[in-house]
């Protein structure tokens, strides 16, 4: 049983691993092309319109999701929300298992 516990606690630390590398690789993916995109901008035509933006922020929206997601950032119900409601709901439902036994 102990091995099993260890090696979900490293499947779960390898997938979180995984998610940092996304995140990280995402966000150097995303400052090259916007200024790739904003040079591109600026040569056409010097700053009139700075059409640019709306990628930049079309893709910081997703990017910003993804740091929530990748670093457990929640800001509707705190750290480990969802972890401690699923361990009070199963101590309900052991207790109310137990109470009609």
């Amino acid at each position: 049983m102990e091995t099993t516990e260890k090696d979900n606690k490293y499947f779960r630390a390898k997938d979180k691993v995984e998610g940092i590398k996304k995140f990280y690789t995402s966000l150097i993916s995303y400052i090259f092309f916007i200024c790739f995109l904003a040079a591109i901008n600026y040569w056409t035509d010097q700053w009139r319109y700075p059409w640019f933006l709306w990628a930049a922020f079309g893709w910081g929206i997703g990017l910003v999701f993804q740091a929530f997601k990748v670093f457990d950032l929640n800001p509707l119900f705190g750290r480990n929300w969802e972890e401690r409601k699923i361990k009070e709901f199963m101590q309900e439902d052991e207790k109310q298992q137990k109470r009609w036994k």
